[in-house]
């Protein structure tokens, strides 16, 4: 008889690539980085930092480098153009021509992030959503629900 593992016990990554539907660990990797990079683009400098201080935790215990990173690491962007530029740009909420409504949100998700066919898109949010509520304070995850638009709060909600 095998004893299922507790969702605390499991790596962030696995979670998410558990939780999605993805079959391949590395696709949870990208798409997580994705789902937090459009998290960031809603938030100002200092709630995205926030946040970014309570994500230091191992995202995957693995012999592969390329795994071998703090969640913190995915939120903050392995692309260091695309993380300077979230830290110096205003959020994208409010009026304006950059507003960042849900179907942008997993539009950007599915886009950027090399969704693989026949994988739901809210369901990869969802997932790394559920995941990253896991490793937060009940005062993160309420800055963040505070940022989020209509359909994509709902998921995070739901997560």
């Amino acid at each position: 008889m095998t004893t299922s593992i507790a969702q605390k016990d499991m790596p962030f990554l696995e979670k998410v690539k558990t939780k999605s539907g993805l079959s391949d660990i590395y696709d949870a990797r990208d798409l997580t980085e994705v789902v937090f990079r459009v998290m960031r683009d809603l938030m100002t400098t200092e709630a995205a930092d926030r946040v970014e201080a309570e994500l230091h935790e191992p995202a995957e215990v693995s012999d592969d480098k390329s795994l071998q990173m703090e969640i913190a690491d995915l939120w903050h962007d392995t692309n260091p153009i695309v993380g300077f530029l979230s830290r110096v740009r205003p959020p994208w909420q409010g009026p304006g021509i950059f507003k960042i409504d849900s179907d942008r949100f997993l539009f950007r998700v599915a886009n950027e992030g090399g969704m693989p066919p026949n994988v739901d898109r809210e369901q990869v949010v969802k997932a790394v959503f559920s995941a990253t509520k896991d490793e937060l304070s009940p005062e993160r995850i309420a800055e963040i629900a505070s940022w989020l638009p209509d359909k994509v709060l709902q998921l995070w909600q739901d997560a």
